[in-house]
């Protein structure tokens, strides 16, 4: 079975994975750090960036591919992925700024919305209530 949905949601999320270490790299570069952050607190937030994504990304896909696996899938599910990828960007670029930017909690609130709604679906399916 093609889980189109999925293939997208993995395909994006491998994309924006080689953009975050490619920004980390920059920075280590510029800032001649091999190992840690050195001191350099934007490289920290970057490093904690890329770390936050690959804590929630592979949650969601896993929810993704179950639900559209199951048949419950639909257009619904690729807007879920889409606006979850679009909040992933928005923390990304909200961890450059010295004080809480608004697309970091934009993307942190989109991460736990998404965990949680899709989490509340699998179940749902998995009860046979959907």
């Amino acid at each position: 079975m093609l889980l189109p949905t999925t293939l997208c949601l993995a395909a994006a999320a491998a994309l924006v994975n080689i953009w975050l270490v490619l920004r980390i790299g920059r920075l280590r570069t510029q800032f001649k750090v091999s190992v840690g952050d050195g001191g350099h607190d934007l490289l920290a937030r970057r490093m904690r960036a890329q770390l936050n994504f690959v804590e929630n990304v592979p949650l969601v896909v896993i929810l993704t591919g179950l639900i559209e696996f199951s048949g419950k899938g639909g257009l619904w599910l690729s807007l879920v992925a889409a606006l979850f990828m679009l909040g992933r960007l928005l923390h990304a670029f909200g961890m450059d700024g010295d004080t809480p930017y608004q697309g970091r909690m934009i993307g942190t609130a989109t991460a736990m919305l998404t965990q949680i709604g899709l989490a509340g679906v699998a179940v749902l399916i998995a009860a046979r209530v959907i």
